[in-house]
């Protein structure tokens, strides 16, 4: 098969002079080339970039999409922990007020259940929308995973004295409300 240097010659397109000078102009370029060095190609480093480039931008599309996989099944952790240890409070007549978000809130549970959440036994979590009650295993639980998601934990240490209560003999009325 002829070169393409032949078929232009050939059809009439280029004329011997010219072809000739190409051909030195090539040989020049192949002189002044140190031995061993290859010829660059610019269209080669710019596809080379582009490869790089596209790799990086993949690279980063996949850990943003591993990043919300993670969130995902840890909030999927969490309802199920809240969905299988909530505690029934649909017998409560104590209003328990708490703050969520700059807004103070209100849940109607039972004597022990407010009593439980003020020494920090019992804890508040909002999940799905909903203000749940749990015990404070479960919030700790919970903690490590999403620390937002636990609205109400008192600590134990600070809040519950125990037997060395120094106002034990003193009984609150019960008619007094905070």
């Amino acid at each position: 098969m002829a070169s393409l240097q032949d078929q232009l010659l050939k059809a009439g397109l280029a004329d011997q002079k010219k072809a000739k000078a190409i051909r030195n102009e090539k040989h020049k370029q192949r002189k002044q080339q140190p031995k061993g060095a290859v010829q660059i190609n610019e269209t080669e480093v710019r596809a080379r970039q582009a490869r790089e480039e596209k790799a990086e931008r993949d690279r980063q599309l996949n850990l943003k999409r591993q990043e919300e996989a993670e969130k995902k099944a840890i909030q999927a952790q969490i309802r199920q922990l809240v969905d299988t240890n909530r505690l029934d409070r649909s017998r409560g007549e104590t209003s328990y007020q708490f703050v969520h978000d700059k807004k103070i809130k209100k849940l109607y549970v039972d004597d022990t259940m407010a009593d439980q959440l003020s020494r920090g036994r019992l804890a508040i979590v909002f999940v799905n929308g909903q203000y749940e009650i749990v015990a404070e295993g479960v919030a700790r639980k919970i903690i490590e995973r999403d620390a937002q998601a636990v609205v109400v934990l008192h600590d134990r240490k600070k809040d519950d004295v125990g037997d060395d209560d120094p106002y034990a003999g003193y009984e609150i009325p019960d008619d007094l409300m905070w």
